[in-house]
Formats: C-alpha cells, structure tokens, sequence
C-alpha cells in the first residue's frame, strides 16, 4: 500500500510497488480522460530551493492533470527560508496547507529531514548530490517501455559519475533487477563514489567496469545513460573547464552504438549530446521527459490514494 508513505529514494519502493506504478502509468498514458479528475481537491506544495526545468513543470503538469492543483515556490528567496527558517519548521507549516509536498533540495539529506516533521508524504525530486527518485521511476518506465522489460542489460553511465544524483538513484534501483551490468565511463576525477560501489554494486555481486573511453566502449551497451558535467557541484572553477568537455556524443561515435541501443539523458543538455543526434531513432531522452509526467501522474495518485 502506497498511501501516505515518503519517498526519498528508490530503494523506498519495492519491485511491487514500482510494477503498480508503471502499470498506472501505462493506464493513464493510455486513457489519460479517466484520471483527469481522481486528485480533484487535492494540493501539492511545489517546494524547489534549487532550479529545475523539467522536474518542477513535470510534477506540476501531473498534479493539474489530476484534477488537483499546485501551491509552492521555485524561488526560496522569496519565502522565509531568506529569514533563516528551518526546513523542519517550514513543512510543519506547510502540512497545514497540502495534501502532498514535492521537495527539492541543493543539501543532502534535506527531504529526508522534512520528512521527519511532516503530516503529508514528502517525495525527493532531487537533494544536492545524492538521490532523485522520480527520475529513477522515469528512466525505469522508459527502459521498460524500449525493452520490453528490465533485465539482461548492460548499462553504460557516462559522464559526471561522481556527483550525478541521478546515476546514483538509477544504479539502487537497477541493482533489484536480473542480469544487469554496468559500464561506468568517467574521467577518473569524476567516478561513481565507493559508498556506491561498496554498498550496492559489490555487496550485491553486480558485474561492473571502470572506463575512461565512451567509444571504445559504446558497442556492448544496450542503454547509454549521458549526463552533464555539473557546474554548479564544484568549488573549484578550473576543474570544471578542464572536465566540462570530457565526452560529446556525436554522429561518428554513434556509428559503433548497436542499431537497438537508446541513448537516455535527465537533462538538461549543454554540448555532452550534438544536436545532431537528436533525429536518430535512437535518442529517447525528449520522449523520457514525457514518461516523466505521466510516472509522477502514477506516483501522485498512489500516494494520496487516489485510486
């Protein structure tokens, strides 16, 4: 039963739980008229103390297909927060006003804490470096939907490994599945931390290598995983120019991709994918922000038991 509970990360959701997602999801992607009133009367608190495009607008677009609405900020400078207010006093209020809150966070942990003092489920859409399980559902219901279904794949994560909460988030929740392998392609400044390592990748006896080359790699994945190098997660701004470039895929890298592979990004892009690559069959990551709405449509509803 999914009513009234957090998420905070994925492991938060068993395999059942996520199959009653994803078959939800499917529903609604299928006849979207017969959910548009489930979540009628309902409110969201839309809480981002951290930029967002596509999470922010996803989690709101879903909530008003719903039937519900949207209170919140996407700003923190314009709430108390700019009065020192704690995170715990702040849901504490907002839990007077909303059914559910959507929280996004620059400091690890932050949900989680607000979690600790609210009335009202609290989901993660993304805390610093650390986890973002609604993207996680997102990827999932789109590796599903190319697939067919979650196993015997090899994943290729490339990029900014080291603080990409989002290959964190999806190595968790694809480690509960059969026969998956992980190729991890980083500079080796930029490499998936040893907590994961330890606690997930080895601890579950889950295959994985360490590259620093994507194209002498990109032939044996059946999914490439791209991310952005992050600005914004670094002290130091030389490290960043050095790094920012490290990996484009472009049209002649592609070329040694398998004709079946699909090329996933949470986005936002800066220059890791040409433009070019856009038209090829292959890149899903513009239909995967479509996938987005419709699994926190899912997860919403679950949550508030709606249906």
């Amino acid at each position: 039963m999914l009513k009234g509970k957090h998420v905070l990360e994925p492991m938060d959701l068993s395999s059942e739980d996520l199959e009653e997602i994803f078959e939800l999801a499917d529903n609604i992607m299928d006849s979207p008229e017969k959910y548009n009133e489930i979540c009628k009367g309902k409110l969201m608190a839309s809480l981002f103390y951290e930029p967002s495009t596509r999470t922010r607008l996803s989690f709101e677009s879903a909530m008003y297909r719903l039937g519900g609405q949207v209170i919140g900020f996407s700003e923190p400078g314009s709430t108390s927060v700019t009065k020192g207010e704690s995170i715990a006093d702040t849901i504490r209020t907002v839990s007077n006003y909303a059914d559910i809150a959507v929280m996004r966070h620059p400091k690890e942990g932050a949900p989680r804490v607000a979690s600790m003092h609210s009335d009202i489920p609290v989901i993660n859409a993304g805390d610093g470096g650390h986890q973002h399980p609604t993207q996680t559902l997102t990827d999932l219901l789109t590796i599903r939907k190319t697939k067919g279904e979650i196993k015997n794949l090899t994943i290729g994560c490339c990029g900014d490994l080291k603080f990409g909460r989002t290959v964190h988030s999806l190595i968790k929740a694809l480690s509960n599945y059969e026969n998956i392998r992980f190729v991890l392609i980083s500079p080796e400044e930029l490499r998936i931390p040893d907590y994961i390592k330890k606690e997930i990748l080895i601890r579950k006896n889950i295959e994985f290598v360490e590259y620093e080359s994507l194209e002498d790699n990109i032939d044996e994945l059946d999914i490439l995983y791209m991310t952005r190098v992050q600005k914004e997660r670094f002290f130091n701004e030389e490290d960043y120019v050095r790094l920012k470039d490290s990996y484009i895929l472009n049209k002649e890298k592609m070329r040694r991709a398998k004709e079946d592979m699909i090329i996933l990004h949470p986005l936002p892009r800066v220059n890791e994918i040409d433009s070019e690559i856009d038209e090829d069959p292959r890149a899903y990551y513009f239909k995967q922000t479509k996938n987005g709405m419709y699994v926190r449509m899912a997860l919403i509803a679950k949550l508030l038991g709606a249906i």
